[in-house]
């Protein structure tokens, strides 16, 4: 193995996939996205408009077990009654 320390990889329950940076992300289309930002949260759910990396739609989804409603299922709830 290397000399340097392993990297920080947490995967977050319902969210996305954290990873300690920089990084380089490769594609299956061989394009890469790069960060230099000291954590980078990864898109597990593929909803991000800026996939790979997470812009917190998986936040807007609703939750089973009556947790948060998505923004969408609020809109049609409060048209309705």
């Amino acid at each position: 193995m290397s000399d340097l320390p392993p990297r920080l990889v947490r995967v977050v329950p319902g969210g996305p996939v954290m990873v300690e940076g920089p990084v380089c992300v490769e594609l299956p289309d061989g394009s890469t996205v790069e960060s230099d930002r000291f954590m980078v949260a990864i898109c597990a759910c593929r909803r991000s408009k800026t996939y790979p990396l997470c812009d917190t739609s998986h936040r807007r989804r609703q939750r089973a077990g009556g947790g948060a409603q998505s923004e969408q299922g609020s809109v049609e709830s409060s048209a309705q009654g």
